[in-house]
């Protein structure tokens, strides 16, 4: 693949995933002062550990943020929903560039989640307040999530990836200039 070349299948795929991460945040429940797991995250970290072009990637961070803030349910949780994924995708594209593979997925399940969930309290933090002390939105919701996140990279990534793989096999791609 010339370096120029963005495949219309990765596209595709990215959107794909970001739509089911958009699912998933709307329709799960707040679980403490309106904050929830954002499984959207999930779904943006297999972007990022699966295709290769750093550009879809970047998109992806930035778009996951768009669709996390449209269906957010922490008062005026827009904003740090959208600084977060945008510094989560900085930090989670560093990872995968330069942590072997066989340590990456656990690596980005944990981090990606703690990056996530500190940017954004912190942000909501400096621009509206938090509804609740921020040790305690982060105990009752960062860390549950970030178990939850690992537990559901490590069960969906190597079945993405694997899928991934055999259509890369099976078709050779072709590329929007």
């Amino acid at each position: 693949m010339r370096r120029e070349e963005m495949r219309v299948r990765d596209l595709v795929l990215a959107a794909l995933l970001m739509g089911m991460g958009l699912v998933l945040h709307a329709i799960f429940p707040g679980i403490f002062a309106g904050m929830k797991p954002d499984f959207s995250l999930v779904m943006l970290f297999i972007v990022l550990l699966l295709i290769p072009d750093r550009r879809i990637a970047i998109i992806a961070g930035v778009v996951t943020g768009v669709l996390t803030a449209l269906t957010t349910t922490f008062p005026m949780g827009q904003i740090p929903n959208i600084v977060d994924k945008a510094v989560t995708t900085v930090v989670v594209l560093g990872i995968v560039a330069v942590v072997p593979k066989k340590f990456r997925v656990p690596l980005v399940g944990v981090v990606g989640t703690l990056v996530s969930g500190a940017v954004f309290l912190t942000t909501a933090l400096v621009l509206t307040g938090l509804p609740a002390p921020f040790v305690a939105l982060f105990v009752a919701v960062v860390l549950p999530a970030m178990v939850v996140n690992t537990i559901g990279l490590l069960v969906f990534y190597p079945i993405l990836a694997k899928l991934y793989s055999m259509q890369e096999q099976m078709y050779p791609s072709k590329s929007l200039s």
